[in-house]
């Protein structure tokens, strides 16, 4: 199992360019089985996660080619349906929790989908309810066994309908959106995400030859269609990426460029920081961090204490809420964070606390941190990354803290950050892989 060792308190300086979204990204590479059609998709990440899904598609037939560095051409024209029903394939699916997003596009093309109870990250329950009633209302039949784990969806031909989601899924609007589109007539989805993922989604499915309306919004429209084409997709910078980046600026008090963030797509994501006391300016389409020696939590208009909480898009995206409770460590002030949608996120502050950070975990979604005010460092440890936004608020901590770190587990960090440590080194950082 692999480590990252890191020597803390060096400055970065420089340029850095974020990676595809990988939240994106595996939604657009499970889209590509909706047509028998080559689909380009370019500015993919090279993280683990989307390497096992695209192994995948190779292996249920589908014909991959890397186009360049980044860009892979897809084209599902001999799909082996027997391999979709292989213990091979239903233990690959469990290993990797993207491959849920498979149900959809198989059902709506081949009529069945068998997948297994889908792995991923340990931060807490992320029940599917949302994607199996979606795609039931679409006019699929649900079947569980509980004994081997799988889930059998199958359906003749889907039927478009209205559907109010119990919740603003993102992988579940994905699911039944890619559902939908092969269906006949016409489905309503309310209450779906909005997020630049199913954004861009969307708007991928129409090139193909959909008839979705309402993007960026919480109401779809979907009209259904016989079928779909091929055509060229480039996916969104990692918009997780960028803000650790700003946060890993802020902790080591370093200057650095963000490059080809696509603002317009951030959403909230500079302001939050910002509320942290941290400095950041659009220039273009970058984002430029000056070096600060200290930055400080503003308080709401009637004195109280800040508080940083989670949301549906637009509100702040989850997966931000461990970098920026580490980079609070260092701030003045202090800040509630709560985490709203995962009840084991914050059960990595321990280790915080262990490197001299000043945490109360209230319970498991919530932990008033107060900041040091960078009066004093925090120490190196050894760390274990529990999943893949804790692991790289660890390593963010990490780079900051006096004396050496070791990260192991970063088979998590893999999964989501493409060559971090060498992206890092190359504007000043300090860490090794072991």
């Amino acid at each position: 199992m692999a480590s990252f060792v890191i020597e803390g308190g060096h400055r970065l300086s420089g340029e850095i360019h974020p990676q595809g979204a990988k939240n994106e990204v595996l939604q657009i590479i499970c889209a590509t089985l909706l047509t028998a059609e080559e689909v380009t998709v370019n500015n993919i990440p090279d993280i683990l996660d989307v390497n096992n899904l695209i192994q995948l598609l190779r292996e249920m037939g589908v014909t991959v080619a890397k186009k360049g560095i980044d860009s892979y051409s897809f084209k599902a024209e001999n799909v082996d349906l027997a391999y979709l029903e292989s213990d091979e394939f239903l233990k690959k699916c469990s290993s990797l929790r993207g491959s849920v997003m498979l149900i959809g596009p198989m059902v709506a093309r081949f009529g069945k989908a068998l997948i297994s109870k889908p792995g991923g990250d340990k931060i807490g329950r992320r029940r599917l309810d949302t994607h199996f009633v979606g795609i039931q209302n679409l006019g699929a039949d649900f079947r569980y066994d509980e004994e081997r784990g799988i889930y059998e969806i199958t359906a003749d031909r889907l039927q478009g309908s209205y559907m109010l989601l119990d919740e603003a899924s993102v992988t579940g609007t994905a699911n039944i959106v890619m559902a939908a589109v092969l269906a006949k007539g016409t489905t309503t989805i309310y209450n779906a995400a909005c997020e630049p993922y199913v954004q861009q989604l969307c708007r991928l499915l129409n090139r193909m030859g959909a008839k979705i309306s309402g993007i960026a919004s919480n109401l779809l429209t979907i009209e259904g269609v016989e079928e779909l084409h091929g055509t060229q997709h480039t996916v969104l910078p990692d918009m997780i990426e960028v803000g650790s980046f700003i946060g890993m600026a802020a902790m080591t008090k370093s200057e650095i460029t963000i490059k080809n963030v696509s603002y317009e797509n951030l959403g909230i994501i500079p302001e939050s920081f910002r509320r942290l006391g941290i400095k950041l300016e659009q220039k273009g389409d970058d984002i430029y961090v000056p070096a600060q020696e200290t930055y400080q939590i503003e308080s709401f208009i009637d004195g109280s204490i800040m508080t940083i909480a989670d949301a549906t898009w637009p509100g702040l995206t989850p997966d931000l809420l461990s970098v920026m409770l580490v980079v609070a460590t260092q701030a003045k002030g202090s800040v509630l964070i709560h985490q709203k949608m995962f009840e084991s996120r914050l059960f990595f502050v321990d280790k915080l606390i262990d490197m001299g950070a000043q945490i109360i975990l209230c319970d498991p979604h919530r932990a008033v941190v107060i900041g040091h005010n960078h009066g004093f460092k925090l120490r190196g440890a050894r760390l274990t990354s529990p999943d893949i936004r804790a692991g790289i608020a660890l390593l963010i901590a990490a780079m900051s803290a006096e004396g050496t770190s070791t990260i192991s587990n970063i088979e998590q960090i893999d999964r989501g950050y493409q060559n971090i440590e060498g992206r890092l080194n190359a504007i000043g950082a300090r860490i090794t892989r072991i």
